[in-house]
């Protein structure tokens, strides 16, 4: 028998209500009630995925049919850039940043208090091992039931198969899912019928947790500064996606305004 907790506060059943930024649906939500709906979700043992959205994998969504068509089908999509938070604050919703890093450290720092069991996959070799030790030592009693890291080409059918083995064996209530975007959200659309649990497509979460990679200063997250840290420490990965894909979400955002003024 499940001797897990109920939750402690009531949490909604249904998804957050959203708002539509170029055609992608933002939750309106706070990071205390994406954990609460984290919380709630794991009773019923269903497959769902969250998407984390910044800037960039916004606009890498928006300009995919099929990316589009999986944004759509997440259960909640994170408002984790601060641009999307002021759109939503500025048509006078209560929403707050809500990042996949934060979200990852509240959840699994509070594992012991809540019961839920967490799987982490993905990462460079030895990153989401890593990631299990740092937690397991800031909570003891947290309940890290299992970690993969995938190799850098597709997986075969029988490795996949293990994967979703490994996955529902663990009985995991959370996958946090640390690869780039957008290919962990199609990892986690094709993978979500077949796992009883909450999919979360972290990106660099797991590297910040390990330590492998410094994150922005609490002032530059703060201030929606936090790409310039990540574009200054990795210019050759991330140049296009802060150099060419934010300054046209900027333009589409203001020509969509002018239209409707």
């Amino acid at each position: 028998m499940d001797s897990r907790p109920a939750p402690t506060a009531p949490a909604p059943a249904e998804p957050a209500p959203s708002y539509d930024v170029l055609g992608i649906p933002i939750s309106v939500t706070t990071l205390e009630a994406a954990a609460q709906s984290l919380r709630f979700w794991a009773n019923d043992r269903q497959g769902r995925y969250i998407g984390v959205r910044e800037v960039p994998s916004l606009m890498a969504m928006r300009d995919d049919p099929v990316l589009t068509r999986i944004a759509r089908g997440a259960a909640m999509n994170l408002p984790d850039g601060m641009p999307l938070v002021w759109i939503g604050r500025s048509r006078g919703l209560p929403v707050t940043r809500s990042c996949g890093p934060d979200l990852m450290e509240k959840m699994l720092s509070e594992a012991p208090q809540d019961g839920l069991r967490h799987f982490l996959y993905g990462g460079k070799p030895g990153v989401a091992e890593r990631v299990a030790e740092v937690f397991r030592a800031r909570a003891p009693g947290a309940r890290i039931v299992g970690t993969y890291c995938p190799p850098f080409r597709p997986l075969t059918a029988e490795e996949d198969a293990e994967v979703i083995r490994l996955i529902r064996e663990s009985g995991a209530d959370i996958v946090w899912v640390g690869l780039s975007s957008p290919k962990q959200d199609i990892w986690m659309a094709e993978h979500v019928a077949a796992l009883p649990a909450t999919l979360i497509g972290v990106g660099a979460a797991f590297d910040f947790h390990a330590g492998t990679v410094r994150r922005a200063p609490r002032w530059m997250q703060r201030a929606g500064l936090e790409w310039l840290h990540r574009l200054i420490s990795e210019p050759r990965r991330l140049w296009r996606r802060y150099l060419i894909l934010a300054p046209r979400f900027v333009w589409l955002i203001l020509r969509n305004a002018g239209a409707k003024a």
